[in-house]
């Protein structure tokens, strides 16, 4: 490798170190400093934005359809939100983005060339509504909703930090080449053993039986590629190399929070079966 180039990669990690430095500060005020419907505010908020980028890949140059595609997207969460206030509802939700995610596995490996408007549009709702709201009712859990949902956030991020670094040092054979060329076999191995060890360590420090939260955290590491893959197919197909430019070495929202949009609502699935949260919710 050229001094150049050398340099170049040594600036573009350095950006993206300290980019992500800010958002972990940021994270652990607004999880910790701030309440509870503060957090759901900008939660909501930061899906709206992510919707806007994601419209990018529905509508690129009709601004009015973007906005459409928005406000779509508001009112999706809007009539989830009740829905999730009750067990068999969350359930109902959860169960339904498992479907989505798997049936989304089958078109990245099957048929990634057949994205059109419509099913951009499709997958940016089914993609973004469980999120948001799995992520406002993980918040909401009683008595340690802050720290629950940093266990949540922390495990999938990690599954990106590890694939990051393993696939940059490791990665050989590529995962899916026609999608994402840059992703690995040996990067996704290395993320779900990272997410392992956040999620062993996590678990002991809320109380939790490793041995149910273990398996249950790298199953929805490796879903969380699956949304990876999926913001990777949209932007292939748009033509887009980031989804937006809101974060120096990250790109926009989707870029730092595609992974999220699969692992959250699965992992979340896995805990309220498990009995790990949600005790007490109506039936």
């Amino acid at each position: 490798m050229s001094g150049a180039s050398a340099s170049g990669r040594y600036s573009g990690l350095r950006q993206r170190v300290l980019t992500a430095l800010v958002l972990i500060a940021a994270l652990a005020v607004v999880l910790f400093a701030m309440p509870p419907a503060a957090t759901l505010a900008l939660v909501v908020v930061a899906i709206l934005v992510g919707g806007w980028e994601w419209s990018a890949f529905v509508a690129p140059t009709r601004p009015a359809l973007r906005a459409a595609f928005v406000a779509l997207l508001a009112l999706g969460i809007a009539a989830a939100w009740p829905l999730s206030g009750t067990r068999s509802g969350m359930l109902a939700l959860l169960v339904v983005a498992g479907l989505w995610w798997l049936l989304a596995v089958f078109w990245i490996l099957r048929g990634p060339q057949r994205v059109g408007a419509v099913l951009a549009a499709v997958a940016g709702i089914a993609s973004l509504v469980p999120v948001a709201v799995a992520l406002g009712r993980l918040r909401l859990e009683p008595g340690q909703g802050a720290w629950v949902l940093l266990f949540a956030l922390l495990v999938i991020m990690a599954a990106d930090v590890g694939a990051y670094f393993a696939g940059h040092r490791f990665g050989r054979i590529k995962l899916a080449p026609s999608v994402s060329p840059g992703k690995t076999w040996e990067g996704v191995i290395g993320g779900l053993l990272f997410s392992l060890i956040i999620a062993i360590v996590g678990a002991r420090l809320l109380g939790w039986p490793v041995a149910v939260v273990a398996p249950l955290a790298v199953g929805a590491a490796a879903f969380s590629v699956v949304g990876d893959l999926m913001e990777s197919l949209m932007k292939r197909h748009s033509g887009l190399k980031d989804s937006g430019h809101l974060f120096p070495g990250h790109g926009g929202i989707l870029d730092r929070f595609d992974s999220l949009t699969a692992g959250i609502p699965l992992l979340m699935l896995g805990l309220l079966q498990a009995g790990l949260v949600g005790e007490g919710w109506p039936p």
